[in-house]
């Protein structure tokens, strides 16, 4: 009878072997991510927990990269409990999303049923956080949490990892800024010095700029666009191409960088990360009511004759989401003047920005949006200075700028700052005029 009872636990441990390692979907898939596909995600996942070497894996947005990274840490924790994962994302954040989702799976009855297979008994979560999550199968010599997550700006000082897990460290703040790709580029140098001997660092994303950290220092990629996924459809890359540059699709979805065809503002401004060169400007909102539009506005401010801008957008957001922030914004910038279009409010945010205590000014615009911004914020964009805040709100914003072209679905970030611009160049207008 013993000899039968061993016998069915091991052929039980060979069925479970062949899930966890040949078909993670599956398995993925009983723990409620329904939309893991065999095949596809069977690999990201095997890849990425059980792989050999370094690795990158880009793949289109949407592609549940990610989630391929959740199901990867849970086997990892169940499978080698005496191995740490350093966990990096651009923000804790986005650590603590990923923590609780993988803390989720140890907790479900087909991760606890799995754990209780191998082990004899469930596994027990002994170290649950933001950061950090361990088992009672944990057996690493130095007592270390078996998996640690990091924002890219965490410390990485003293800390070591067996496998090591980046997960879109590079994102649209790189594609903006300069000084953003070289701090996420200086990470990623660090990390060689974080992973244990004969450890490995496995990468998941999707690439940005030429010069950002995946293009220049990761392993040479293994690429999936969305036409080798299978999880987009050709109508749905139609409405996504009609609802961006091409420049986006083409990094976003096919994960190659093409020429800005067609766009605007080429290039990129000069970054500044000192605010009291916004100080005593003004503001201008691009308000948004409902629908798609977005809330954009511009803090700007000259020296010298040239802009120094800080933008923030918030895409299909109505304004009213946002007046505490706008109102200390304004207060911490020091901000003379709040500059309104009254066309489709007729006056609604100018009075409640006036209750708040905030000067205001409304106009009636008659220019039309492309000759705007084609006139006054190409003619300034190569002596512009942006302020590098590094917040996803002005990173959408300057993605959005420089990412327009005549017939763009969204313009809200361009037309303000077009609009913030024309302010200083009608009082420049006047005072040649008047002779001053």
């Amino acid at each position: 009878m013993r000899s039968e009872t061993r016998s069915t636990d091991l052929g039980r441990l060979r069925g479970v072997a062949r899930l966890v390692h040949d078909h993670p979907a599956k398995l993925a898939r009983l723990m409620g991510f329904d939309l893991m596909v065999d095949g596809l995600h069977d690999r990201w996942i095997s890849q990425i927990a059980f792989g050999k070497g370094d690795k990158t894996i880009l793949a289109h947005r949407g592609g549940l990269k990610t989630t391929a990274d959740e199901v990867a840490i849970f086997l990892h924790m169940l499978v080698f409990p005496m191995r740490t994962l350093l966990f990096l994302r651009k923000t804790e954040a986005d650590v603590a999303e990923v923590m609780g989702a993988v803390r989720r799976m140890l907790e479900s009855d087909a991760g606890r049923e799995l754990s209780r297979i191998i082990y004899h008994s469930p596994a027990e979560i002994t170290v649950a956080s933001q950061t950090s999550l361990s088992t009672n199968l944990a057996t690493n010599p130095a007592g270390s949490p078996q998996v640690t997550g990091y924002g890219i700006n965490g410390s990485l000082t003293g800390k070591h990892a067996d496998l090591i897990i980046t997960d879109d460290i590079v994102t649209v703040r790189d594609r903006v800024s300069r000084a953003e790709r070289e701090r996420t580029k200086q990470v990623y140098r660090e990390l060689q010095n974080v992973r244990n001997r004969g450890g490995r660092i496995v990468n998941t994303g999707t690439p940005w700029h030429p010069d950002d950290a995946i293009e220049t220092l990761m392993p040479e990629a293994e690429r999936w666009p969305w036409d080798k996924t299978g999880l987009v459809t050709q109508e749905q890359a139609d409405e996504l191409k009609r609802s961006m540059t091409r420049s986006l699709f083409a990094a976003n979805y096919e994960l190659r960088h093409v020429a800005d065809e067609g766009v605007l503002l080429k290039g990129e401004p000069t970054g500044f990360s000192d605010e009291e060169l916004l100080y005593n400007g003004i503001m201008h909102i691009d308000a948004a009511y409902g629908g798609d539009d977005g809330t954009a506005l511009t803090c700007i401010a000259w020296h010298d004759g040239e802009p120094y801008v800080h933008g923030e957008l918030w895409p299909s957001s109505h304004v009213d989401k946002h007046i505490e922030h706008i109102i200390q914004l304004h207060d911490r910038l020091r901000l003379g003047t709040v500059h309104l279009e009254r066309n489709a409010d007729k006056g609604y945010l100018a009075d409640k920005l006036e209750d708040k205590g905030l000067p205001t000014h409304t106009y009636q615009e008659r220019e039309n949006k492309f000759v705007k911004i084609s006139t006054h914020a190409r003619g300034e964009w190569p002596h512009m200075h942006r302020y590098e805040s590094g917040d996803d709100a002005s990173a959408e914003y300057w993605d959005q700028v420089m990412g327009y072209a005549e017939g763009s679905a969204h313009d809200d970030a361009p037309d303000s700052l077009a609009s913030a611009i024309r302010l200083h160049d009608s009082v420049q207008v006047n005072l040649f005029r008047r002779g001053i």
